[in-house]
């Protein structure tokens, strides 16, 4: 029987996930545990369910709860069936699909179809992965990938493994043996204060990163729009007292970065 997979959005029209108009699907269920995940219905491989007030009128109180569930098992029959809906967009906006999450790497072999599938059908494929799995799922999946969008959130083991719950020495391997053997890989940095922007920090990404071939590194200050999800899904927030990074900040971080040979980009 072929295998399902369990995601928890589908995105449309999307234009910040790789190149041209995409769609981008996100995979539930995700290894790490990173502290200041903006996503927490991510986590779990499961379907859980959440409850929103809905309100009815201009008073606050003039509302009721729902329940809602949050993530579904899906055939690939029927992601496909919703990806080449917008097949014009992606031709005349050289697009295509983007799988993200979670971690898709996570349901490795549902992805693999996926993958599989897109390209028979000539769509370009991005992946947006932590590059949290074993080496040989990800040589399995890389020469169905157009491109990379890699996310690294901490050089130091030891500090990401406090942060995220996992080490990061696979995730490294894993970078270094796509940039070896020539996949476009874009990096991804979430700028986390307190956590991945001091000094040592920057200096640790960029001597790490401009020893590798990659298209450019883009930073994404940390946001507090996860901030609700967290309540509603009775989870602990770890970062409700972290502020955003101020552009200044980042522009700083960005300017330090270039001086090891990086082409940087800062993210809204």
């Amino acid at each position: 029987m072929e295998p399902k997979g369990v995601i928890f959005d589908i995105k449309k029209f999307a234009v910040h996930d790789g190149p041209g108009i995409r769609t981008t699907i996100f995979f539930k269920g995700c290894p790490m545990d990173c502290w200041w995940c903006h996503n927490p219905e991510s986590h779990s491989t499961e379907p859980e369910t959440i409850t929103r007030q809905v309100f009815t009128g201009s008073s606050s109180k003039a509302c009721f709860e729902r329940k809602e569930l949050i993530g579904k098992e899906i055939s690939l029959d029927e992601i496909i069936q919703v990806i080449m809906k917008d097949q014009v967009f992606y031709e005349i906006s050289s697009g295509g699909v983007t799988f993200s999450g979670g971690e898709p790497l996570l349901q490795s072999k549902f992805l693999l179809l996926l993958l599989k599938k897109s390209k028979e059908l000539g769509l370009h494929t991005t992946l947006d992965t932590s590059g949290c799995a074993s080496l040989d799922v990800v040589k399995e999946i890389a020469k169905l990938v157009d491109l990379f969008l890699y996310d690294l959130k901490i050089v130091d083991e030891e500090k990401h493994s406090k942060y995220t719950g996992k080490s990061n020495t696979i995730i490294k391997q894993n970078l270094e043996m796509l940039t070896k053997a020539g996949q476009k890989v874009i990096i991804r940095i979430p700028i986390i204060p307190t956590v991945n922007d001091s000094l040592e920090d920057i200096k640790q990404f960029g001597e790490f990163l401009s020893q590798l071939e990659i298209i450019r590194v883009e930073l994404l200050p940390f946001h507090k729009i996860g901030e609700d999800k967290y309540r509603k899904l009775n989870k602990i927030n770890r970062m409700k007292d972290i502020s955003k990074p101020t552009k200044e900040h980042m522009i700083a971080i960005k300017e330090k970065l270039e001086k090891y040979g990086l082409l940087v980009k800062l993210e809204e």
